[in-house]
């Protein structure tokens, strides 16, 4: 084997082990999310999440609309505690469903009547979904 060959492999060699050590670290490192990141993006899911649940549950605290529920065959309790078990996905929905239903009442775009029936057929679906589940 000639000297020049001998360096040629040798390149080749220790470019072939570069490319297959340092090249995936390096990479890795540009897409390492920080714990900092993580924590972060956590703590604004759950509060996005209690938002949603607030929500919900507020608007089935009206004691109108518990008993609205009641004359449906709707059990009150049972929807309110089928809402912490919704996905975030459901959960968001149903939240803003709920909140524009209530802007459009405040707005005097609903009545009493209407609103309540609204909030009723949500904890209807409310228990659809979870049951389907």
């Amino acid at each position: 084997m000639s000297l020049k060959h001998r360096r040629y492999v040798q390149v080749v060699a220790a470019s072939f082990l570069f490319a297959i050590f340092a090249v995936p670290q390096l990479v890795a490192q540009n897409h390492v999310v920080s714990p900092a990141d993580l924590q972060k993006a956590t703590v604004a899911a759950t509060q996005t999440r209690q938002q949603n649940v607030d929500t919900l549950t507020n608007a089935f605290a009206d004691t109108r609309v518990e008993k609205a529920m009641k004359a449906a065959k709707i059990d009150p309790t049972q929807v309110k505690t089928a809402v912490a078990s919704l996905s975030d996905a459901d959960l968001a929905q149903l939240a803003s469903r709920t909140h524009v239903a209530q802007n459009d009442f405040a707005g005097g775009t609903l009545s009493d009547r209407d609103l309540i029936i609204i909030l009723v057929a949500i904890a209807a679906l409310i228990l659809i979904i979870v049951a389907v589940r």
